[in-house]
């Protein structure tokens, strides 16, 4: 009986974990800026070489849901399950209903064509599961969303939408 109830009690508190794990998930963060989408797998077989790999084809889009309100993504910051990050460090302004991709690689970022390039040519997102942080200037946190590739990605393109 001793073994059961603790058994009972040990799957209660792995379902209660579980059921608070949860809500962090679907939050919805008082923010403007959201993850709209992210290209986790880019085509291919993945090369991080900078010459003449595909990183460029790994990206995160990143929508300004506002609308009324310019907000600028410097001082934002992506990261993420295991720390890699990367902050934008320049003035970056998306109007009410625009979006940025920030695409792996290195290039010209550029306001006009909706990109900023992390100048790093090494992947940041794995092919089978994630989670994607996106942190405002603040430190508070704007939006979050994790994915596995059997569960979020049925067609198995390797693009994930979030908040449509």
């Amino acid at each position: 009986m001793r073994i059961r109830s603790a058994l009972t009690a040990g799957a209660a508190a792995g379902t209660l974990a579980a059921v608070v794990a949860a809500p962090a998930q679907a939050t919805e963060y008082s923010s403007a800026l959201k993850i709209k989408g992210i290209q986790y797998d880019a085509p291919g077989r993945d090369s991080n070489s900078c010459s003449t790999g595909n990183t460029k084809d790994e990206y995160l889009t990143i929508k300004n849901y506002s609308g009324s309100t310019t907000v600028n993504l410097k001082g934002y910051v992506v990261k993420d399950a295991v720390g890699n990050r990367f902050a934008f460090t320049a003035n970056h302004y998306l109007q009410p209903g625009d979006y940025i991709k920030l695409r792996g690689g290195r290039g010209t970022d550029s306001d006009a064509n909706n990109v900023v390039y992390r100048q790093n040519c090494n992947f940041i997102w794995n092919n089978d599961k994630d989670t994607i942080y996106l942190y405002k200037p603040s430190g508070a946190r704007a939006d979050v969303h994790s994915y596995t590739k059997t569960g979020n990605d049925p067609d198995g393109n390797g693009y994930i939408t979030y908040h449509g």
